[in-house]
């Protein structure tokens, strides 16, 4: 079999999105804007008509998929591979703490993928591990996936997955909470993938 599209599904907005705190592997919880924000683009998702959801294991993300699959009636898989980055020592602050600790250090990070934060992981290797999940439900399905997980993650896996060099990653913008990308077979049969949408997605 063969997936023939891929949509990867941003998490709702979190306490820590809302305070500008980062999150990584912490297990941040939606807040109440979040959960609307994830209702709301129930309908438009269930347009793809995704024959799997797979969520990362933190909570943001296995709650935001839940509302889709709680009312699409679609199967849920957990899968741990598809956290966000580990931001290490970063974790729980906010960019000007970061700053203050590690002058210029950020920068670096957001400018170069193979760059980690203290004691955390590349945007590189975080590619590298969601593309594993890719990979997978590309063998077991033939027609739509749907991937609900990080922001940071899925900017590395869009730019892995279009085989682009590492060096231009950091051109693609944010994802904004519960936004989504899609991702389609080119139509020469090469398997390859091609960007059809990028930070889709409307908030009320």
């Amino acid at each position: 079999m063969t997936l023939s599209r891929l949509v990867l599904w941003r998490h709702g907005e979190t306490d820590y999105n809302a305070t500008g705190r980062m999150q990584g592997h912490l297990d941040s919880e939606l807040t109440e804007t979040g959960w609307n924000q994830a209702r709301f683009a129930v309908p438009v998702l269930a347009g793809f008509a995704p024959e799997l959801v797979v969520a990362s294991d933190l909570r943001r993300a296995r709650d935001t998929a839940t509302v889709f699959t709680s009312v699409a009636g679609i199967p849920l898989r957990i899968d741990e591979r598809l956290r966000e980055t580990h931001l290490g020592k970063w974790q729980g602050l906010t960019p000007d703490e970061v700053e203050v600790e590690w002058p210029g250090a950020m920068q670096r990070w957001r400018t170069d993928p193979t760059v980690a934060p203290p004691d955390g992981e590349t945007r590189v290797e975080v590619a590298v591990r969601a593309a594993e999940v890719v990979a997978e439900v590309d063998e077991q399905f033939s027609d739509t996936v749907m991937l609900c997980a990080h922001g940071g993650l899925i900017t590395a896996l869009t730019g892995h997955l279009l085989g682009l060099p590492v060096a231009t990653w950091p051109q693609f913008g944010g994802i904004s909470n519960c936004h989504w990308t899609v991702f389609t077979r080119r139509p020469s049969g090469d398997g390859r993938w091609r960007l059809s949408s990028y930070n889709a997605g409307s908030t009320r």
